[in-house]
């Protein structure tokens, strides 16, 4: 039985929706500037309806990109890295945690209160649910992640030190540069949501430019576009 459009009802091509998507998630945009970009390819749309298509179609897209990746990765349980940076809400301040593999794949973003060993074991227990558990944690010199992988039984797979988990401290910059964008976030829903999405779209089109040639840079960059442009197709 094939699943029902997710596009049906909806005037506007499903292309001009993706488009709309993947540049406000994608690139440090305000809904006010995609408005401007679309309107300079001759596609009239307000700022409202990008909002209402992000909130309808993003985590569509991000859970059909997280289920195909996931599918096939293969070596993603050798080596973790965690870390929590804090994000405002309201004035509040709360944790995103996000746990990062070995090449630079975001495996887990999450929101909590609190960084303390409770918000650290759940973060674990959700991340291990998805991905297994991995050979090698690295952490930084938090205690609740000590307290938490002891009581699980992965105490002795931690690793910590000064330069180590640089691959999960530079995954929070991408975010950063968002966050500022949207003037930071006002609930605490709406920025796991968020969080979630601009981890799937980032693995998507992240090819690691400096890792690969210039022919083979582009060849990966046209096939993530083309899958992009497949997305939400029965």
């Amino acid at each position: 039985m094939s699943k029902p459009d997710p596009f049906r009802y909806f005037k506007t091509s499903r292309e001009i929706i993706r488009l709309a998507v993947m540049l406000y998630v994608r690139f440090p945009l305000s809904l006010r500037n995609v408005e401007d970009l679309l309107h300079e390819r001759g596609i009239e749309v307000s700022h409202e309806a990008v909002r209402y298509w992000w909130h309808r179609f993003g985590p569509l897209f991000a859970a059909e990109i997280r289920k195909r990746r996931i599918a096939c990765m293969k070596s993603s349980r050798w080596r973790w890295h965690l870390d929590e940076v804090f994000v405002k809400i309201n004035g509040e301040k709360h944790y995103l945690w996000r746990a990062v593999d070995h090449e630079g794949e975001v495996l887990e973003s999450f929101v909590t209160k609190t960084r303390d060993k409770k918000a650290a074991l759940k973060f674990l227990k959700k991340a291990m649910r998805k991905h297994g558990r991995p050979e090698v944690i690295v952490t930084d010199r938090l205690r609740s992640y000590g307290a938490a992988l002891k009581e699980i039984g992965a105490a002795n797979r931690q690793e910590t030190g000064r330069w180590l988990n640089n691959r999960a401290e530079n995954s929070h910059l991408p975010f950063r540069r968002r966050e500022r964008a949207m003037l930071r976030f006002r609930r605490m829903r709406s920025l796991q949501k968020f969080a979630a999405v601009h981890a799937s779209v980032y693995n998507h089109f992240n090819q690691e430019r400096s890792l690969s040639t210039r022919p083979n840079f582009k060849l990966n960059r046209a096939a993530a576009l083309a899958e992009w442009r497949g997305l939400g197709v029965n």
